[in-house]
C-alpha cells in the first residue's frame, strides 16, 4: 500500500461542522415540494428503495450535475462525504479517490457494469479529466463490496451509468470558454421512439492551465441504446469513450517543459434482461475495455523515453434474481474475466490472467420495516489464487419512512497487480508468491427523512481495518514486494440535503476521519482530517437561478515533493459561484427549479466562477491548483 499517512485539526473546519450539525433544523420541513425517492442499485445489485438498504449510498442524478454546472468526475465526486479526491496538478492531472481513507487502488469504478480499473488499470486519469456528458448519473455505495464486485471494492463502489432513453426527443449544444485558455463544447441527445431508446452525447475541450508545458486536451462519447424485443425481454448497448492529453510539468521543482502523458479508454457492453416468470429476473452482460496510456519523459538526447502500456479486459457476467418466496429475494451469479496487460516501461510487465467468481445473496424483509442481507462470493484467480468474502447488512425503519437505522459488515480484497508479482528491472524483481491485500469493514448509522421527502440527513460511523497491504522490500537487492503491512481507517460522516421555502434548495456534507498505519504508527499520506463541502441554490423566478458551494479540507499529512521527507499540508477553503438564465422561444423565461418546466428553454446562459477567493493552495505537495477562472457559456435547445 503504497501512500498510506494525515494530520492535525483546524478550526475553520471545526466550524465548518458545528454549523453544518445546526443546519438540518433549520432546513426540515420548510418547503411544500414532495420528492420521490430514487432507486439504487448498486449496495444490491437489485432495484430498491434506499428505506431498505442497510448500506450508505449516494445518488447524484444528470439533473443535479446541470443545476450545479458540474460536467467532470471529479466534480461530482467531490461533494459527497468520506471521499477526499486530490490532484496532481491542474485539470487533466491524475487524481486519487482515498474513499473512507482507502487508499487509492482500493476503490472500485464500475462504468455501465464494467469495471474501469483493476490492479492493472488504475481510474486516475479518467477522474482527473473525463467529462461525464448529459444523461449520465453516479451512484456511490460506502465500505467493502466485494461480495458483489470482487477486486478493488474496499473503500466502496462508484457506478457511473448512462440513463435509458425516455420520452420526446431533447437535443441540445453547448460551448463555453473562460481562464486559462479554456474552450469547451458539447452535444447530446436523448429520447424514445419507435420501440427504441437512445442515448448519445459528445465532448471535447481544451485548457492551458496555469503552468508551461501543462495543456489538458479531451474529447469524450457515451452512448446507450435500448429495444424491448417483448413484453419480458429487453436488450441494449453501451459505448463510453475518454482521450485525455496532457501536459506534464511534474512539481514546481522540476516544472518539465517537454514530458507528457496521453490515454484512450473504451468500454463496451451488450446487456439483456428477461423475466422468465412472476418473480424471476435475469440480467446478463458482455463487455471489453481497451486501455491505452502513454508517457513520454525527456532527459535530452539520447535518453529521452516513451512508456506504453495496454490493458485489454474481455467480461462475462450473470446474475439472476427470484423473489417467488415470501419475505426473501435471491440473487446469484458469476463473472468471468479475461485480462492482457503489456507495460514497455518500468516492469517490463505482459501477462495474461483469468479469474472466475460466483456469489449468493439473499434479501430478507420479515417485516415492512425490516431489511436484513447476507451474501458470500469467491474469486479464483490462475495468478495469485482464491479469495473468498462476505457482507451482511440491516436497515430498520423506527419511523416508518422517517427515521432509519442501519448496520453493514463485509469483507474485501485488492489483488496484487503484475507488477507486484512479476516485474522485472536491473533494480527490482516482483514477488510471485504474494497473497491479496485484505480489508474488514463495518459501519452504523442514521437516516432522518421529512415526511414530504424534500429533506434527508444522514450519519454514519465507520471503521476499516486492512491486512496484508503490499509494500516495498528494500533490504534486499534487487528490491521486491511482501504482504507485511496493516491500517485502520475510521470516522464519521455526516450529510444533509434539502429543499427549502421559495425554491431554495441545501447540500451539506462533512467528514472526520483518523488513519494510521499500524506498522509504523504514523498517519496515512493526503487523508483529511476534517473536510467538507457544501452548496446553495436559489430558483430566483423568470428563469434565473443561482448557487455557491465552498469545500474545505484540513488536517492532512503529505510528502516534501522535494525532499520526500513528511510535513503537514497546509489546509485550504474553496468558494464557487454559478449562474443560469433560461431564456424560451419568443423571449419567455422559465422556471430552473427541479420539477417545474412550464416549457423548455431554447436557450440558457451560464457563468461559474472557480476558486472564488483565488486560493493559493496545493492539493498535493509541489502540484498547485488553478487560481481564480471565470467562465461563460450557453447551451441550445435543439
Amino acid at each position: 500500500m503504497k501512500s498510506f499517512l494525515p494530520t492535525s485539526g483546524s478550526a475553520r473546519s471545526c466550524l465548518f461542522v458545528l454549523v453544518a450539525g445546526a443546519l438540518p433544523a433549520l432546513l426540515a420541513a420548510q418547503s411544500d415540494t414532495v420528492r420521490l425517492g430514487p432507486v439504487v442499485v448498486t449496495a444490491t445489485r437489485t432495484a430498491n428503495d434506499p428505506l431498505a438498504i442497510g448500506s450508505a449510498v449516494d445518488v447524484i442524478t444528470s439533473e443535479d450535475l446541470a443545476r450545479r454546472q458540474q460536467d467532470t468526475l471529479a466534480a461530482a465526486l467531490g461533494g459527497l462525504p468520506g471521499a477526499p479526491l486530490f490532484a496532481s496538478g491542474a485539470s487533466g492531472a491524475t487524481t486519487s479517490l482515498f474513499l473512507r481513507g482507502a487508499n487509492s487502488n482500493q476503490t472500485l469504478f464500475l462504468v455501465d457494469g464494467l469495471r474501469l480499473n483493476d490492479a492493472n488499470a488504475d481510474y486516475n486519469v479518467f477522474l482527473g479529466g473525463a467529462a461525464l456528458g448529459a444523461g449520465t448519473s453516479l451512484e456511490v455505495a460506502r465500505g467493502a463490496q466485494s461480495t458483489l464486485y470482487g477486486s478493488d471494492a474496499i473503500g466502496g463502489v462508484v457506478a457511473i451509468r448512462s440513463e435509458r432513453g425516455t420520452g420526446p426527443n431533447q437535443t441540445s449544444l453547448s460551448t463555453e470558454a473562460g481562464s486559462f485558455g479554456t474552450v469547451r463544447g458539447a452535444f447530446s441527445t436523448i429520447g424514445a421512439a419507435n420501440g427504441w431508446g437512445y442515448n448519445l452525447s459528445l465532448n471535447a475541450g481544451h485548457t492551458n492551465n496555469d503552468r508551461v508545458n501543462n495543456a489538458f486536451g479531451t474529447a469524450g462519447a457515451n452512448a446507450r441504446i435500448d429495444r424491448s424485443v417483448s413484453e419480458s425481454t429487453d436488450v441494449g448497448a453501451t459505448a463510453r469513450w475518454f482521450h485525455g492529453e496532457y501536459g506534464d510539468p511534474g512539481s514546481r521543482f522540476t516544472n518539465d517543459t517537454d514530458d507528457a502523458t496521453r490515454e484512450d479508454n473504451l468500454l463496451v457492453t451488450v446487456f439483456a434482461d428477461t423475466r422468465p416468470a412472476p418473480g424471476w429476473s435475469v440480467h446478463a452482460t458482455a463487455g471489453g475495455q481497451d486501455r491505452r496510456f502513454v508517457t513520454a519523459a525527456s532527459f535530452g538526447a539520447p535518453f529521452n523515453t516513451t512508456a506504453i502500456t495496454t490493458n485489454r479486459r474481455g467480461v462475462l457476467d450473470a446474475q439472476t434474481t427470484y423473489a417467488g418466496i415470501a419475505h426473501h429475494r435471491f440473487t446469484a451469479g458469476a463473472t468471468a474475466e479475461s485480462t492482457q496487460t503489456r507495460n514497455t516501461g518500468f516492469g517490463a510487465i505482459n501477462r495474461h490472467q483469468t479469474s472466475l467468481a460466483f456469489f449468493a445473496q439473499d434479501e430478507f424483509s420479515p417485516t415492512d420495516t425490516v431489511n436484513l442481507t447476507a451474501g458470500l462470493r469467491s474469486d479464483d484467480f490462475d495468478t495469485f489464487g482464491r479469495a473468498t468474502t462476505g457482507r451482511l447488512s440491516a436497515a430498520w425503519q423506527v419511523v416508518p419512512r422517517g427515521v432509519k437505522l442501519r448496520t453493514s459488515y463485509g469483507t474485501g480484497f485488492h489483488a496484487p497487480s503484475f507488477l507486484d508479482l512479476y516485474g522485472q528491472s536491473p533494480f527490482y524483481v516482483g514477488n510471485p508468491n504474494l497473497k491479496s491485500e485484505r480489508a474488514r469493514s463495518w459501519d452504523a448509522g442514521i437516516d432522518l427523512y421529512s415526511a414530504n421527502r424534500s429533506a434527508s440527513t444522514s450519519l454514519t460511523w465507520f471503521e476499516n481495518r486492512y491486512a496484508d497491504l503490499i509494500t516495498g522490500n528494500f533490504a534486499v537487492s534487487p528490491s521486491t514486494v511482501a504482504n507485511v503491512a496493516q491500517a485502520r481507517t475510521r470516522g464519521l460522516e455526516w450529510s444533509t440535503q434539502a429543499t427549502i421555502v421559495a425554491g431554495w434548495e441545501a447540500r451539506i456534507s462533512s467528514t472526520y476521519l483518523e488513519t494510521v498505519n499500524r506498522t509504523t504508527g504514523d498517519r496515512l499520506l493526503r487523508r483529511p482530517r476534517q473536510s467538507g463541502t457544501a452548496d446553495l441554490w436559489h430558483d430566483f423566478r423568470n428563469g434565473l437561478s443561482a448557487g455557491a458551494g465552498i469545500s474545505v479540507a484540513a488536517g492532512r499529512r503529505d510528502l516534501d515533493a522535494r525532499t520526500f521527507a513528511t510535513i503537514d499540508a497546509e489546509d485550504y477553503t474553496v468558494a464557487r459561484l454559478y449562474a443560469a438564465w433560461q431564456i424560451n422561444r419568443g423571449g419567455v423565461t422559465a422556471s430552473a427549479r427541479p420539477g417545474i418546466h412550464p416549457a423548455k428553454p431554447d436557450l440558457t446562459i451560464k457563468v461559474r466562477l472557480e476558486n472564488l477567493l483565488d486560493e493559493q493552495y496545493e492539493p498535493v505537495n509541489g502540484y498547485p491548483a488553478t487560481g481564480f477562472g471565470a467562465f461563460g457559456g450557453v447551451e441550445w435547445r435543439l
